[in-house]
């Protein structure tokens, strides 16, 4: 008869001729063996037995033996045998357990509901759950805990839970869902004209602003104090509105898209990497051009390449470009009416995945075309979306890329299901517009929609729109600032509202509890103080044992080492003082800076004449000294005309007659 020998794991041995199963094999794999087959190969080898042996005689000192040296070792509790578990007890243990503490919170609910409810009639009778019908519980609690901390399963039905308590839940739930970071606020000022551009980078550190009067600037709210000046700004086209600002996906590139023909690529400090070429306006096929012939109206990234831009232009196109080749654009896309002819495209966008290609153009169509197929057949079109010549201001995809909303130029707010495109979900009427940038966002929750609204006639403030994505009804209407409302950011890592508004200004809506970093940031800042100018005084050797006339003197203070150097004409650069009445070396004197000055004030004073009296005898004084003395007219005329000759005077004419030089002659 075969034997099964065990190899035991527990005590560093193993059997193979053994009958007799050893302590803690029963898991233990087996090889099957004849005992004399084993004994022969025991006896025959010289390394003796491993474990314990089948000698009965010599079992007790053996064990013993082996015990102290276990002990010695330290691997004496190698060989316990594994603790066993009645898995069917602890199921049934712990069903129980579960059946009873349902029950107990049954009866708990019970009474306090009828304590609410007193003078309002009894309950009615509550069912008890059977064992059958109460679920088994997949864990056990331990038994220390409170029954008040134990959350069981659900009442029964028979059991109504309080009206006020279920109402009180879905009001917070409604605020918490609803809840907006519009406790405080930021105001940066761009300028005066409306800031028609805005875009914050994915990180949220930097916010880069365009407006309708050319300029850009960057904004580093990490690096920015109370002042809240922006460190950068240039114009990257003069006499061309910024229509549209983007960061690309890493937030190393800012796509810069104003009102002419080519857009420009900003790195993160605001140095120009390269401007996409201008196409040929002569040619007919806008295929065949390099890039846009007219006015841009808006560019976005791609949401996932970095390496990718999309423009949308008034020649009818829309146009991919690649950073890697700015001189031709990747793929050229044509924008079609309803009859087959070029419409212009307004706005563009991409979905949330970068998979289909939107604009909305000005006969009121939106259209779209799928990124990984060719862009001859539109996708999704939709016709009539907005009125025909209003300029679809916004396009705007939603976070779960079902969704996306539009703003028109009608004074419109849809909202789209992109699969049934057939007509609107719901519309919202009576949102005055007059920029063609005034866009909508989705809240980063992807349960609300937002928009603003220009001032019409009367109104002293734009407004922020907040509306119930799946109610469709305005959650708040808040009033922000005293200007129009154009572009809206709604960040999600921030949790922050940037607001572009018509006065030039940048406002940006936040809370403490719920925004974090960002504008955060800055309103915890003071403003830094102006470094005053420091003197610098050079580093003086020390010479103790020098000579007199090279040892330097020691000055324990610079305020005395000022002073001295004031004083000293050379050391302070004085400048030259101005000398006496004459002047000398190029310098005048104290009468004048100029010659001119000079002259006037001092040779002119110098021969004065005092109109004290009459000038008629201050002339003729000089009339003796003339006669002796003649300088100017008296020797020209000494020989052609020794004896002067005068005017006779003419006689006195009387009243009533002319006198002899006006009668007329005959």
């Amino acid at each position: 008869m075969m034997n099964r020998g065990k190899i035991s794991f527990g005590k560093i041995g193993f059997n193979l001729g053994g009958s007799k199963a050893t302590e803690g094999a029963s898991t233990t794999p087996t090889l099957p063996r004849n005992d004399d087959v084993a004994k022969s190969t025991v006896a025959s080898s010289g390394f003796g037995t491993f474990g314990k042996t089948s000698d009965e005689n010599t079992s007790e000192p053996k064990e013993a033996e082996q015990g102290d040296m276990e002990t010695v070792m330290g691997f004496s509790g190698f060989g316990k045998k594994a603790r066993e578990f009645n898995l069917d007890a602890l199921v049934d243990e712990t069903r129980k357990s579960a059946i009873d503490r349902n029950r107990e919170n049954i009866e708990k609910l019970k009474l306090k509901a009828s304590e609410q409810e007193q003078g309002e009639g009894s309950l009615p009778a509550v069912p008890v759950l059977s064992d059958a019908q109460t679920p088994e519980a997949n864990k056990s609690e331990s038994d220390n805990d409170d029954d008040d901390d134990f959350i069981g399963p659900r009442p029964p039905p028979g059991l109504d839970v309080p009206r006020a308590s279920a109402e009180s839940e879905s009001e917070s739930e409604d605020e918490e869902q609803h809840k907006l970071p519009i406790t405080h606020e930021l105001v940066l000022e761009h300028g005066t004209k409306t800031v028609s551009a805005l875009a914050v980078d994915p990180s949220g550190t930097r916010l880069v602003s365009g407006d309708v009067s050319y300029d850009v600037k960057y904004w580093d709210f990490q690096g920015m104090d109370q002042s809240k000046e922006a460190f950068r700004s240039f114009c990257p086209a003069d006499g061309y509105p910024v229509n549209s600002v983007d960061y690309s996906s890493t937030g190393d590139k800012v796509l810069v898209v104003s009102g002419s023909q080519q857009a420009k690529v900003y790195d993160r400090d605001g140095i120009e990497l390269f401007e996409c070429v201008r196409g040929d306006m002569y040619l007919h096929d806008m295929a065949r051009t390099k890039g846009h012939i007219a006015g841009l109206t808006c560019g976005v990234w791609h949401p996932r390449d970095k390496e990718e831009f999309l423009t949308s232009c008034r020649d009818g196109t829309c146009r991919l470009w690649h950073t890697s080749q700015p001189g031709s654009q990747k793929n050229v896309i044509k924008a079609r009416a309803m009859n087959g002819l070029k419409t212009n495209p307004t706005t563009c966008a991409y979905n949330r995945d970068g998979m289909l290609v939107a604009c909305a153009c000005d006969d009121g169509s939106i259209q779209m075309w799928d990124h990984r197929k060719s862009f001859v057949n539109v996708a999704v079109n939709v016709k009539n979306a907005h009125d025909k010549g209003s300029d679809t201001s916004g396009l705007t995809f939603a976070y779960d890329n079902k969704g996306f909303a539009t703003r028109g130029g009608d004074d419109t707010l849809k909202l789209w299901d992109i699969r049934n495109t057939k007509a609107a979900i719901h519309t919202k009427n009576g949102l005055f517009n007059r920029f063609p940038m005034t866009n909508c966002v989705f809240s980063p929750n992807d349960q609300m929609l937002i928009t603003g609204t220009s001032l019409s006639k009367g109104e002293t403030s734009g407004k922020l729109h907040v509306i119930d994505r799946n109610a469709w009804e305005t959650v708040r209407e808040l009033e922000v600032g005293p200007s129009h409302v154009v572009k809206i950011i709604w960040h999600p890592r921030l949790n922050q509202l940037m607001i572009g508004c018509g006065d030039g200004s940048v406002r940006i809506l936040y809370d403490p509890k719920l925004s974090r970093n960002g504008a955060v940031l800055v309103a915890g800042r003071h403003k830094k103080r102006s470094k005053q100018a420091e003197v610098v005084v050079s580093q003086q050797v020390i010479t103790p044992h020098a000579l007199p006339m090279f040892r330097e003197e020691r000055h324990k203070s610079t305020r005395k080492l000022e002073e001295r150097d004031r004083k000293d004409p050379v050391r302070s650069r004085q400048p030259d003082l101005p000398v006496g009445k004459a002047g000398s070396g190029g310098r005048v004197s104290a009468g004048g800076s100029t010659l001119s000055s000079y002259i006037i004030r001092n040779m002119g004073l110098r021969n004065k004449v005092h109109e004290e009296g009459d000038p008629r005898e201050a002339l003729l004084k000089y009339a003796k000294e003339a006669e002796e003395n003649p300088y100017w007219v008296t020797p020209a005329y000494k020989r052609n005309q020794p004896q002067p000759i005068f005017q006779e005077t003419e006689p006195a004419v009387k009243e009533g007659e002319e006198p002899a030089t006006k009668k007329a002659k005959h």
